[in-house]
């Protein structure tokens, strides 16, 4: 029986669109946006590594900075990196009514303490989870086995009483290596309530 639903933040609770920051970057280096998106997301070692903790908002700042030659100030900075989300109503409603139902509801996400720090402010709304893990927090990233065994554990369940829900499918995928009784890729298109209730789950 499963008791509690773990959800990812962004592309499930959240739409997000890095190109908006990314093109904002290029205006403010006067480089194509092209150039500035291979600068960026060519070093996945440095996003996986602040998502994880391992490199501080500063230190972040400075290499994209340099690695595209842009003088942009912290403030400035984080104003356009972070400035990227739109709330999506159809997953908060089902993961809302699901919490009223009596499930546990956690969220778990791969993120950074610059934009969790801004989905705080801006969107506090959507923040009515029963419990938050969070990849930079702990140090871990998905889908490593031992941020899903946090989850359940803040859960107060055991794996194979939680579904994971995710836009990524090595995500869910991970989910179920760690042991979850269920996973569920998350798209645009995906009726989640309809999903969950195949699983068992009354709300």
């Amino acid at each position: 029986m499963i008791r509690a639903v773990v959800s990812d933040l962004g592309r499930v609770v959240l739409w997000f669109d890095n190109a908006v920051f990314l093109r904002k970057l290029a205006e403010k280096a006067g480089r194509p946006f092209e150039d500035v998106r291979a600068a960026v997301h060519g070093d996945l070692a440095l996003i996986r590594a602040f998502d994880g903790g391992a490199v501080t908002p500063a230190g972040f700042h400075e290499r994209v900075t340099a690695a595209v030659g842009a003088t942009v100030t912290h403030g400035e900075f984080y104003g356009i990196y972070n400035d990227i989300f739109t709330p999506n109503p159809a997953a908060i409603d089902v993961l809302a009514r699901i919490k009223a139902a009596g499930y546990a509801t956690l969220l778990l996400s791969n993120t950074d303490p610059e934009r969790f720090g801004f989905v705080r402010r801006r969107f506090p709304e959507v923040l009515f989870f029963d419990a938050y893990v969070l990849s930079y927090e702990l140090r871990l990233l998905k889908p490593d086995p031992a941020i899903y065994l946090a989850a359940a554990r803040a859960a107060g369940c055991r794996p194979d009483e939680c579904v994971f829900i995710d836009d990524m499918e090595e995500n869910v995928a991970g989910a179920l290596a760690a042991g979850f009784a269920a996973g569920i890729r998350y798209l645009p298109e995906t009726d989640l309530a309809a999903e969950l209730r195949k699983l068992g789950l009354c709300f």
